[in-house]
């Protein structure tokens, strides 16, 4: 089963992250464990430059903007 985290401080583009990736993963019937991390401290752990980001089994995948849906299907294939 694949992990996916959520990095980001509770913003309303970090909450649109989540709920992203859950519908579409739910639309595709995959399951995946879902972390939202808003520890600054484990958030600088990835050298990311912004918020927010989406890291796929412990690599940074996107950082920065929402992913869209199918950025989202892009990631799982």
């Amino acid at each position: 089963m694949k992990t996916i985290k959520i990095l980001g401080t509770g913003c309303a583009r970090c909450k649109q992250t989540e709920a992203v990736i859950r519908e579409t993963l739910s639309e595709m019937g995959i399951d995946a464990n879902i972390e939202k991390i808003e520890d600054i401290e484990k958030i600088m752990k990835y050298d990311i430059m912004s918020t927010p980001a989406v890291v796929l089994d412990e690599a940074v995948i996107m950082a920065g903007k929402v992913p869209s849906k199918e950025d989202v299907r892009a990631m799982m294939a």
